[in-house]
């Protein structure tokens, strides 16, 4: 293809101009994207976004109506607050349950982003024997399922006189591989040497150069990383049912004792579980501009 200069040589200047323009349609920047993309891209909002709908459709009827007619309609039914109402008045430790999820999902999110930016700067931009291997290991226990490390860890919780309290929760999640593996990659990329260079010859330590230099570098990635820690943190359920017991729960275990005293109420039920999600909602709503930013600066290298 030829390029704009020679363009503007042989067929005048504006010939350049239009070809400029069509060049800048079809692979500059701001290209729009065409009709077929906008139809796959509502597709999945839909599809992704039909869950959430479905249980709001459920949790704003009757259990009467449900048995009636398993598949609701597409409009609510205008039962949904007072469905919270019942939800609210029922015997379940509600807020007990959702002050414990806050507790383990913000300690967790901000631990993890912590230790594995640490972990990440030291993989990523330090020179030490085993480095490489190390950071294979790291990545390696992302494959091993959590069912397995179930047992030990529990025997592990009990002798230390841990089980039943939330810290038997927050310990384990405080760091994660997949944390580690995502902030050395982020930084190897977006934290240049000389950077690190020039702090050192202006005489800043190690920790020094961590906190001024690649913490505030690693800023995108690390909102991206604390929202889905604690995204996983607030919906886990295996190992807080497990080790923490009903007598101090999270809230998806609250939504679990609803179930189990009102296992035909789905309507009661579905409104549980969407109170339980609209923390999430709000938290993305807020936070979800941070989510993209970090998803897209990790994905570009350079």
């Amino acid at each position: 293809m030829s390029s704009i200069p020679v363009i503007a040589q042989t067929a005048g200047k504006g010939a350049a101009r239009s070809a400029s323009r069509r060049r800048a349609k079809l692979a500059g920047p701001d290209r729009r994207p065409g009709w077929v993309t906008y139809l796959i891209l509502g597709v999945v909002i839909l599809i992704s976004a039909y869950p959430i709908y479905y249980t709001l459709l459920l949790g704003s009827t009757t259990q009467t109506t449900i048995a009636a007619n398993p598949v609701p309609s597409l409009i609510p039914d205008g039962k949904l607050f007072e469905n919270f109402g019942r939800v609210f008045s029922s015997n379940i430790p509600l807020m007990q349950g959702f002050i414990n999820s806050v507790i383990v999902a913000s300690l967790q999110a901000v631990s993890v982003v912590i230790f594995s930016t640490l972990a990440g700067y030291s993989f990523a931009k330090l020179r030490f024997r085993g480095r490489g291997p190390l950071l294979v290991f790291v990545i390696a226990t992302m494959a091993i399922p959590t069912q397995l490390g179930i047992v030990p860890l529990f025997i592990v919780m009990s002798e230390i006189g841990w089980s039943g309290k939330l810290i038997a929760v927050i310990v384990p999640g405080m760091v994660t591989a997949f944390g580690v593996f995502w902030m050395t990659q982020y930084l190897d990329s977006a934290l240049p040497y000389e950077l690190i260079e020039a702090a050192r010859v202006d005489g800043a330590s190690m920790i020094r150069t961590f906190w001024h230099i690649a913490l505030p570098a690693a800023r995108p990635a690390a909102a991206m990383l604390a929202l889905f820690t604690f995204i996983g943190s607030w919906t886990a359920f295996f190992w807080p049912f497990i080790i923490l017991g009903s007598n101090n729960p999270t809230l998806p275990m609250v939504i679990q004792l609803l179930n189990a005293n009102y296992f035909t109420d789905y309507a009661l039920i579905m409104s549980g579980v969407l109170l339980s999600t609209l923390p999430l909602i709000i938290v993305f709503i807020f936070a979800g501009r941070h989510l993209v930013a970090g998803i897209m600066q990790g994905a570009v290298k350079g």
